[in-house]
């Protein structure tokens, strides 16, 4: 098999791609089409994983009331987070939306499954924390992927991991990395939404990097 061959224009769409990638906290009520989700699922488990150990673990969650107990934990934790801010920095996070768990149409839990065997532990004597990482990988694949077919996914951190599990009833090796909200944007910025609304600027890339 020949390898494909990515040239300039390929290049500049991909990175049109990855700089109009959002974190999306505000959906259109439409449907995502079933093909287009699994397309992204597919292409998500093409991600690099320790040892091949393939850990990511995905559960959408479409249940009223298993919606509500991660809504319940999003809402608790939210209010806790704003009353560790001081009075200005307090104000300016309850005027941000963090989330869009009551519009998004799918709702879609990542899992790390830190009890699987695959891989027989290649790669992560070390490091074990590398199942995890792998399943970010996929997560971000999938990012990518729906945003290609131009959908929106919003990354919501802000709830209890325990609660999350217990509420969608998964394996007790089973961890928390990430919940996701997915639907089409109701808007489309080219700048995040933390930075037009003035919480934290973007810094320049070469910031993050050191040379030794």
């Amino acid at each position: 098999m020949t390898a494909p061959e990515f040239g300039e224009v390929f290049r500049a769409r991909f990175a049109d791609l990855v700089a109009w990638r959002r974190d999306v906290r505000r959906f259109r009520p439409d449907p995502v089409p079933e093909d287009a989700f699994r397309t992204c699922l597919a292409l998500a488990c093409l991600s690099p994983s320790v040892g091949n150990s393939q850990p990511w673990r995905f559960v959408r969650v479409a249940g009223p009331a298993r919606r509500q107990g991660v809504i319940a934990s999003f809402e608790r934790c939210n209010a806790e987070a704003a009353a560790g801010y001081d009075d200005d920095r307090a104000a300016a996070y309850r005027r941000l939306k963090l989330a869009g768990l009551r519009e998004a149409p799918v709702h879609l839990a990542v899992f790390c499954d830190e009890g699987t065997s695959a891989g027989h532990g290649l790669g992560r004597a070390t490091m074990p924390e590398m199942l995890r990482y792998s399943a970010v990988t996929a997560i971000h694949t999938f990012w990518l992927a729906a945003r290609a077919h131009g959908l929106g996914v919003g990354w919501v951190s802000i709830l209890c991991p325990g609660e999350v599990t217990a509420a969608l009833d998964v394996p007790e090796a089973w961890r928390l990395i990430a919940y996701l909200c997915v639907g089409y944007p109701a808007e489309e910025h080219a700048d995040p939404e933390l930075v037009r609304h003035g919480w934290q600027a973007r810094e320049e890339w070469g910031a993050a990097l050191l040379e030794r």
